[in-house]
């Protein structure tokens, strides 16, 4: 039978039974008051969303980076709490306390705070920065929304009278009042704050102190009615956000519970009763027990059946529409490849046919022996919202570029919960594999086919920044994300992090996505990925390429850390820059065409994202189109708005000791 059918089949039965049982039943679902306590936190009760994170039973809601980034996090109590009662027209108080602490290992380096907030959404998360991880900062008149901000970072847009203050935020985050509570919030100590909304008297206090014992005044008293805003469910949390900060926002304990609601009665009791003498259980008493039994146990049972059976429709239906969308799109693009034979062709994804691992997912060596073609087939290791918004980015992005150096898509398959790129196979893997063998009896590249890589590289970013209709911003370029055909030729790959943007557009602030030694100093900073932070990027790669070093590695002798671009502008200070070739080239490569290469580097990896050339100009200099760029003999240094001089070796050294192992990547999703 027809699914359609087959629920309206259901439909129809079950409300068969339920009118005709002996004795009908309705479940009546009153709203009541709620309590939990949580002395140490976990994920039975929580849900956790974008950079926040669960350890030892306190909540971070902000990375733990030694580096400044931006980043926003939010914790959400898993169920919805019911606010308000229709039958007796009543909105709930509610009372919350918890202990949270906001401390920064870098003093000078600011915001941005942290909120507790109560949503009708469940997947409150907004962006970095002033917007405190609770407001999307493309879609501000979306959010209805209750907060109190612990700030501490002063946003002119948002009217803040200082960068340590208290306010109540209703739909904005300019908020209706604040107060300075006397103490840092930033100190790192742990801090208890009481919120208590009390909806006879429409009043709302913040209570804040550094020991648990609950003070005598209010920091923060409010007259306001927030019945409007808190109708019939509501979700509860915690946001938090940072943009260029190592500011790290913690939650240690909460308890919550509402409280107001009048109990109610499921039935009616008529004023006019009879009282007699009690009357003995009877076999007939027996039969309607059982009888009102089944009357509720049958439509129960069926009410569950029809909730499962239309939760597996709708699973099913939305994965059909998904599916349908990819062909609508796709149609005159890239084929369709079935799961099946993409199984059949992987050998089940047989672990001895994975030719590469990545963030987003395992890429497998595919075989058809009918078209006698070899593919590899890149498998998604995120099924969950995230997975397919990298999918769907990296599908959209690639199925519309043409160029000889890009890794061409030929497929995709989005069956079985699988999400799957099919592309064409390259024989002699990534650059990284290639530049940085496991065994040293591999042949290293030849000079020809270096200086051919950097060529290709440049050709095909000057293609996506200035030569698509869109502009296309990578993101992610380095080493392992370039792969080499049979010729050795450079192919760039993976957009899984890749943005499109119209040419002569302000570049859009984003959570910093990308793998640490390949960022640009800017883009750690303030998360803005322009085409300037791709041309970093690619100053990096050269220098791996031309000196055989990785961008932060470890000395052989002192196995002190080492960044690549930091060592090769000393050997250019020093005027010996020439010294930086990779040793296994043993000399056998065109002195001239070494020296513009390391220069070409340094000056695509300038902190100064002003003094970097464009990729349009790289290829120029590469062609002998044009002059090199004259490169500083000492290396400019950064400073960022904060007021602290920053020079790449500092934020670098801030993250030797998370590195274990050369090569070893930060993913920073955003």
């Amino acid at each position: 039978m027809h699914p359609r059918k087959l629920l309206v089949f259901s439909l129809f039965f079950s409300f068969f039974v339920l009118f005709n049982s002996p004795h009908p039943t309705f479940l009546l679902v009153h709203a009541k008051n709620l309590s939990f306590d949580f002395p140490s936190l976990s994920l039975r009760n929580l849900t956790l969303l974008g950079d926040s994170y669960l350890r030892n039973g306190v909540i971070g809601l902000t990375r733990e980076l030694t580096v400044p980034s931006s980043s926003s996090g939010s914790v959400i109590y898993n169920d919805p709490i019911p606010f308000y009662q229709p039958e007796s027209n009543t909105t709930a108080s509610f009372s919350t306390r918890f202990s949270f602490s906001i401390t920064n290992i870098n003093p000078a380096s600011f915001g941005d705070g942290l909120t507790f907030f109560l949503s009708p959404d469940n997947q409150t998360l907004g962006s970095s920065g002033g917007y405190l991880g609770l407001v999307n900062s493309t879609r501000m008149t979306k959010n209805k929304f209750v907060a109190i901000e612990f700030d501490t970072k002063q946003d002119d847009h948002f009217d803040d009278p200082n960068d340590n203050h208290v306010g109540l935020d209703i739909k904005t985050l300019v908020s209706v009042e604040t107060a300075n509570p006397d103490f840092n919030l930033r100190s790192g100590d742990l801090i208890t704050a009481w919120i208590d909304y009390k909806s006879d008297l429409h009043r709302l206090n913040v209570f804040l102190s550094y020991s648990s014992f609950k003070p005598n005044f209010p920091l923060l008293s409010v007259d306001i009615d927030l019945s409007d805003y808190l109708k019939e469910y509501i979700f509860v949390g915690f946001s938090a956000s940072t943009e260029g900060s190592t500011e790290l926002h913690l939650i240690e304990n909460w308890s919550f519970h509402t409280y107001g609601f009048r109990p109610t009665s499921s039935h009616n009791v008529s004023d006019s009763s009879v009282v007699g003498p009690p009357i003995p259980n009877s076999p007939n008493k027996h039969h309607r027990r059982i009888g009102l039994g089944l009357g509720i146990a049958g439509p129960a049972f069926f009410c569950a059946f029809l909730v499962i059976f239309g939760w597996v429709s709708f699973r099913k239906w939305r994965g059909i529409k998904m599916e349908k969308s990819f062909k609508a799109e796709l149609m005159t693009g890239p084929r369709q490849f079935s799961y099946r034979e993409l199984k059949l062709a992987t050998r089940g994804f047989n672990s001895g046919r994975i030719v590469g691992r990545g963030a987003f997912g395992t890429v497998y060596k595919a075989c058809f022996r009918d078209s006698d073609t070899v593919f590899a087939v890149k498998r998604s290791k995120h099924n969950n919202h995230e997975g397919k918004t990298e999918f769907i980015a990296e599908l959209s992005i690639i199925a519309c570029l043409r160029h000889k150096n890009l890794v061409q898509l030929q497929g995709w398959c989005v069956e079985k919960g699988e999400l799957l790129l099919v592309y064409e196979f390259m024989p002699n893997g990534s650059l990284d594999k290639v530049l940085y063998p496991e065994s040293e009896e591999g042949n290293p590249l030849k000079w020809l086919q270096r200086y051919n890589i950097a060529v290709g590289l440049a050709s095909v970013l000057t293609y996506l920044h200035q030569e698509c209709e869109q502009q296309v911003i990578h993101r992610d370029i380095k080493t392992s994300n370039i792969m080499l055909d049979a010729s050795f030729n450079p192919r760039l790959g993976d957009f899984g992090l890749a943005r499109l943007m119209d040419h002569d557009k302000s570049p859009v602030s984003t959570l910093t996505a990308g793998t640490m030694g390949y960022l640009a100093p800017e883009y750690l900073q303030y998360g803005k990925a322009t085409e300037k932070t791709d041309v970093f990027s690619y100053g990096v790669v050269i220098l791996e390429v031309a000196c055989g070093k990785r961008p932060i590695d470890r000395e052989n002798c002192s196995q002190k850390m080492v960044n690549l671009v930091d060592w090769v502008w000393g050997l250019h200070s020093e005027g010996k820059v020439i010294e930086a070739a990779d040793e296994r080239l043993k000399g056998e490569f065109k002195e001239g065409e070494m020296e513009k290469l390391l220069l070409l580097g340094l000056s695509c990896a300038n902190p100064d994202s002003l003094a970097r050339p464009s990729m349009r100009r790289v290829l120029q200099i590469l062609n002998n189109e044009a002059e090199v760029v004259v490169v500083p003999r000492l290396k400019p240094s950064l400073s960022f708005s904060c007021g602290v001089s920053l020079s790449l070796e500092d934020i670098i050294s801030d993250v030797e000791e998370e590195i274990e192992t050369p090569g070893h990547t930060f993913e920073i999703k955003i």
